[in-house]
């Protein structure tokens, strides 16, 4: 089933071609990894499929349907979730606040939904329940970014949009976040990650993507990615196979 799908999607800002004629398909439970030099359109992208930036032309499709047209909020509400590369957490709330307060904003469309239970859940599935009451800026940057996955997914979203989730982490951070992503897909979840961190992205991602100057130039397994002697004289550089 494709979870997320991107179809000709191009941007322009003037006379300048942030994305051109973008297209790509998810599947459900599969972490993609998009790539690519400063300026590529990575954010952009993100911002497309988000509903912050408006296509110049394209479609955006989220399980099948055309959202397109839609807000932010109506994005998240069909289970579109993000993080940002600078950190967007509540500085001064616990961490427990911080999930409670993405959870509760479920309840204006899911009547369902019972916020204590949710960010308990995500306390113990994230590690995070040695923090719970915790201000979030008295935390170091890797616990930081866990807060911030934890938010995004108490909305409990299909497709998981991550901007430079390994930003800042050391390498025993930068391995469990690998170990909650993997465990994230394996459970049925979307992963679409931008990221800078090359070894990160080969070790986690089943599927890497590159685009270079608006354009996707590659698409393919880590392995074939790596390979690619575009990718090599555009990112990794020439003795990168």
């Amino acid at each position: 089933m494709t979870a997320l799908e991107v179809e000709g999607v191009t941007v322009r800002f003037g006379g300048l071609v942030a994305l051109s004629s973008v297209s790509l398909a998810m599947e459900a439970g599969g972490i993609t990894g998009v790539i690519g030099p400063n300026g590529a359109g990575k954010t952009t992208l993100f911002n497309v499929v988000a509903g912050i930036q408006r296509a110049s032309r394209g479609r955006v499709r989220l399980g099948g349907h055309d959202i397109t047209g839609l807000p932010p909020h109506r994005r998240a509400r069909r289970g579109l979730g993000r993080t940002f590369q600078r950190l967007e957490v509540f500085g001064t709330m616990t961490v427990r606040e911080n999930l409670l307060v993405a959870a509760e904003s479920q309840r204006q469309w899911r009547r369902q939904v019972r916020p204590g239970p949710v960010a308990d859940g995500l306390l113990d599935r994230l590690g995070l329940g040695p923090h719970a009451g915790t201000e979030v800026d008295a935390l170091p940057t890797g616990t930081q970014r866990l807060v911030e996955l934890g938010r995004a997914l108490a909305t409990e979203p299909k497709v998981l949009l991550l901007d430079e989730a390994s930003s800042g982490l050391s390498g025993f951070e930068t391995d469990a976040m690998a170990i909650v992503l993997r465990e994230l897909a394996a459970n049925g979840l979307t992963v679409v990650l931008v990221e800078h961190d090359m070894p990160f992205v080969m070790g986690v991602c089943e599927r890497v993507v590159m685009l270079d100057q608006g354009a996707l130039v590659a698409d393919g397994t880590p392995a074939e990615v790596q390979a690619d002697h575009r990718v090599q004289e555009a990112y990794l550089g020439a003795g990168a196979a």
